[in-house]
């Protein structure tokens, strides 16, 4: 079992599962530190697979890659996408297919933003896709703003799919 103190810069990560073969790369910080100034994400990985993102279904064959902690809590569904392990009950994403007809899959991430987010959390860096990946979650703070405005503090139930998919670019949606 891997933990994530366990995750520590010059460690080489090979991956090999459904998605990606023989894939490597370096770590160079330690989980969790160093982060570009402009990126602040609220929550992290495990956290959020906590709190049910992405339907559970994500990251469901690919475990060996990330500290064992991070799915000791996590709500996961290997057979399929299950609407009722989101936090939020409600479908937020697109299927994997539009994610790559809008250009919105960065390579090496296949999986995309949040597959980068783990990688980078542990400690990977790639200078120009992580620029680009700041960007775009950046670029996600609108929806944060836009239920602050039209939302009462404490009313959860208020516009459930986009504190979904707030979750699930590491914004804490019950801000």
């Amino acid at each position: 079992m891997q933990k994530e103190k366990d995750f520590l810069p010059g460690r080489l990560i090979c991956v090999h599962d459904k998605m990606q073969q023989n894939y490597q790369y370096r770590l160079t910080c330690r989980p969790g530190q160093n982060f570009a100034p402009d990126f602040a994400p609220q929550l992290t990985p495990a956290q959020m697979l906590s709190r049910g993102v992405f339907e559970g279904h994500y990251l469901t064959d690919c475990q060996d890659e990330f500290p064992a902690q991070w799915f000791a809590k996590a709500k996961l569904s290997p057979g399929g996408p299950d609407i009722s392990l989101n936090q939020f009950k409600v479908k937020s994403r697109q299927p994997l297919s539009v994610w790559r007809e809008k250009g919105w899959i960065i390579l090496p991430d296949v999986r995309g933003w949040f597959q980068w987010y783990c990688r980078y959390y542990l400690g990977r860096r790639l200078p120009e896709v992580d620029a680009l990946q700041i960007k775009r979650w950046r670029a996600f703070r609108r929806h944060l703003v836009q239920v602050q405005k039209h939302c009462p503090p404490g009313h959860s139930e208020c516009r459930p799919r986009q504190r979904q998919a707030l979750l699930q670019w590491a914004y804490n949606p019950d801000f």
